[in-house]
C-alpha cells in the first residue's frame, strides 16, 4: 500500500531504478559512443519529442544504450551509427516510441478542421 502510494506521488520505482541503469550503461561506454548516446539524449530531453509515458521513455532510453553498445562492441563507427544527419536519426528512432503525442492529435484536429470547412467532412 505504501509503496502504490509513494509511486503515485514520485513515479514508477521499478522505472527510476531502469533509467539509472540505462545512465550506468551510458557511463561505461567508450568515449565516442557515450558522447554520441548523451547527446541524442540530450537533445531528445531538450526537444520534447519524447514519450510521456516513463515506462516507454526508460525503454526507449534502454534501446539506445543496446545500439550504442553493440556499436561499440563491433567497432562500428558512430557516424554509421547515426548517419549523416542525427537530427534524422534521432527523429526516426523515437518514432518508434511514440504515440504521436500533442503534435499527432493537431495534425489530425487540423486535417478535420480544414475538412470541415472545405464541406469535405464526412456525416457521422
Amino acid at each position: 500500500m505504501a509503496k502504490n502510494f509513494l509511486e503515485l506521488i514520485i513515479g514508477s520505482l521499478d522505472d527510476k531504478k531502469r533509467w539509472r541503469a540505462y545512465r550506468a550503461r551510458v557511463k561505461a561506454l567508450p568515449a565516442p559512443y557515450r558522447d554520441s548516446a548523451e547527446a541524442v539524449e540530450r537533445y531528445l530531453m531538450n526537444s520534447g519529442g519524447i514519450p510521456n509515458d516513463g515506462a516507454r521513455l526508460v525503454g526507449m532510453f534502454s534501446d539506445l544504450a543496446d545500439l550504442f553498445e553493440q556499436a561499440a562492441a563491433d567497432g562500428t563507427p558512430v557516424r554509421d551509427v547515426v548517419g549523416d544527419d542525427p537530427v534524422e536519426f534521432v527523429t526516426e528512432f523515437v518514432t518508434t516510441y511514440s504515440d504521436g503525442g500533442w503534435i499527432a492529435k493537431e495534425q489530425e484536429r487540423l486535417k478535420r478542421s480544414i475538412d470541415k470547412a472545405a464541406g469535405e467532412d464526412e456525416p457521422s
